[in-house]
């Protein structure tokens, strides 16, 4: 289904999910990338802001209003869900596998953790296969700031899709060519 905010006619079909997010301003600045890449927004409860805060709506600008993002109540409803949406992708800067070394379904949802924490041990024990990392010079930076790393996976997922030919023959989720 063609969506009129996603850009270059981009189907809505790409999903952000953040877990647990603690920084509203992060929380802004993801939402603004997804209206960015025509992506969903879905924030999964608890959050460390109220929704009504200022400062998110500050950190999405004059384009929070346009963000909508799903709530969900936790973490057990967005699960039960999360397949209706697409091929979930979970990011730690503990995976083993990159970002760059799979390729991206048509409809994906990227999945990340609170910003103190990341993704609870549990989810990351259940979905070890589905375990992404942003590739980063070793060094004394451990992780990214979450609305960087939300940004960098949802451009990589929308950079495949605008050369899909390129990636037709490797079947979803595969080691990419």
């Amino acid at each position: 289904m063609e969506d009129e905010s996603a850009p270059r006619g981009l189907p809505r079909d790409l999903h952000i999910a953040l877990v647990a997010p603690q920084i509203h301003w992060n929380t802004g600045n993801a939402g603004r990338t997804c209206l960015a890449v025509g992506a969903q927004l879905h924030l999964v409860r608890p959050l460390g802001f109220s929704l009504d805060d200022r400062y998110l709506r500050r950190a999405g600008l004059d384009y929070w209003r346009h963000v909508r993002p799903r709530i969900w109540s936790s973490w057990s409803e967005f699960e039960a869900g999360v397949d209706q949406l697409g091929e979930p992708f979970f990011f730690s800067s503990e995976a083993k596998r990159d970002l760059w070394s799979i390729h991206f379904p048509t409809r994906s949802v990227l999945i990340f953790g609170s910003e103190a924490t990341g993704l609870p041990d549990d989810i990351r024990q259940r979905n070890s296969d589905r375990l992404l990392a942003i590739p980063m010079q070793q060094g004394p930076v451990r992780s990214l700031n979450l609305s960087t790393s939300v940004a960098i996976a949802a451009y990589e997922a929308r950079r495949q899709q605008a050369h899909q030919q390129e990636y037709q023959q490797a079947p979803p989720g595969s080691q990419r060519p």
